[in-house]
């Protein structure tokens, strides 16, 4: 091995040509950068969402309606699924760890109990939430719903 055989490794080096280093170099005066604007001067970082000047999508797109903080997000079953569900599990009451245990909700799920389809089991429900129908036949089929 020798001086004069030494090389940087293999993609460390990216450009040997020196930019900012006189007009003799040719690449001296601007830099490269070019003349005027933004991306020109020192300390330039490119906003979030900058277009180049053209309107930005966020201020494009038309802004409608009003989005509530209070809204509750329900995952929601019909009757005929959980009846399926009771079917498969044997399950003798239905409650939060139930439909965690079937993939139902998750642990910190609201979950609704929905009216379609028809429901036979002799069995008590216990959920967040029950639409009028589905408590209807619940109570109908013999079972209880209890509101949690």
């Amino acid at each position: 091995m020798k001086l004069n055989t030494l090389k940087p490794a293999e993609g460390s080096v990216k450009n040997s040509k020196r930019i900012g280093r006189g007009q003799g170099s040719g690449r001296g005066g601007t830099s490269t950068r070019g003349h005027k604007g933004a991306q020109s001067r020192s300390g330039y970082s490119k906003k979030k969402g900058f277009e180049g000047g053209q309107m930005p999508l966020q201020r494009r797109v038309p802004k409608f309606g009003f989005t509530s903080p209070n809204r509750i997000e329900y995952k929601t079953i019909n009757l005929d699924s959980l009846e399926v569900l009771i079917a498969k599990s044997k399950a003798k009451s239905v409650d939060i760890q139930f439909f965690i245990e079937n993939g139902v909700a998750g642990k910190n799920d609201v979950v609704k109990v929905l009216g379609n389809g028809e429901f036979k089991s002799k069995i008590d429900v216990s959920a967040h939430a029950f639409s009028a129908s589905a408590s209807k036949a619940i109570e109908a089929a013999g079972g209880k719903v209890i509101k949690l």
